[in-house]
Parts: structure tokens; sequence; C-alpha cells
């Protein structure tokens, strides 16, 4: 038990259970979207509670996978396309 809580005051002292993620909103369009495209699939913050995963293309999906353009707010666009979302066919479909 007493391993337990010092892992866990590891993790908590490291940062490691909150890692942090570039925030669209605080970089401008041109910014974000080479961030994707040098990345090839990056995490982004597009608000306080939200991100997603966006990617340069579908080699960098999983298999079966296909993508959807995907556009994010950032500090001088409420709508800039960075690349694009992985979604199976399964949520392309329903999403229609």
């Amino acid at each position: 038990m007493k391993t337990i809580w010092i892992l866990l005051a590891m993790l908590v002292s490291t940062g490691v259970g909150a890692q942090n993620r570039p925030i669209t909103t605080a970089m401008n369009c041109a910014q974000a979207s080479a961030l994707v495209k040098a990345g090839g699939g990056v995490v982004l913050n597009t608000g306080p509670y939200t991100y997603d995963r966006y990617v340069s293309g579908s080699g960098f999906c999983g298999r079966g996978e296909t993508t959807e353009p995907a556009w994010v707010p950032t500090a001088d666009s409420g709508q800039c396309f960075v690349g694009y979302r992985c979604r199976g066919q399964a949520q392309r479909q329903s999403s229609r």
C-alpha cells in the first residue's frame, strides 16, 4: 500500500497526470495548421474543456479509418482548417 502512495506522489509531482497540449485559441491559424502538418498527428486543445486529435493525412489514422476535414477556433479565425480527424466507417455514416 505504501508503494502505491509513493507512485501517486511521483506522478503528481512530475506532472505526468496532466500533460500540456497546445491551445489553438492562443495561436494564429497558420501556426495551428503548421503544427499539425509538422507533427503528422497532434492532440490540440480547442477550448478550456475540449480537445481532439488532428492529423495531416490518412497515413496517421488507424486501420479501417478515414479522414474528415477539421476546423478549429484560433486567435485570428473562428474556423481554421488545420487538417483532418480520423473517423471509423460507422462514425462517418452515423454523422450524416
